[in-house]
């Protein structure tokens, strides 16, 4: 009997790359990912916005700002505006537990 293969890992930032300037929604997990191309206006919802390569910048409310770097996160919630920009080339973000419209 043949021996099933084994599971293989996905590659978040290899798959946002693949489509930059486009959010990349995994199934069953309330995640997404996107490759940052430019400034991209926030999701509605409530999650945490999470820097997985490069760095980004996100906009928020008042002139206020959060510089993310790899392994950073920040928690954006319902009611308040935000947009996220590259400050380097190839920039990937992951939105996770993302509480809002698909």
């Amino acid at each position: 009997m043949p021996r099933p293969e084994p599971p293989q890992a996905l590659h978040l930032v290899r798959l946002a790359l693949g489509t930059p300037g486009e959010w990349v929604i995994l199934p069953g997990g309330g995640l997404r990912v996107l490759a940052l191309a430019g400034k991209v206006g926030g999701l509605p919802g409530s999650g945490w916005l999470v820097c997985l390569s490069g760095e980004a910048i996100v906009d928020l409310p008042q002139r206020d700002f959060v510089r993310l770097r790899p392994g950073e996160g920040y928690a954006v919630s319902a009611g308040q505006p935000w947009e996220a920009l590259p400050v380097k080339a190839g920039t990937v973000v992951l939105l996770v537990g993302w509480g809002g419209a698909s």
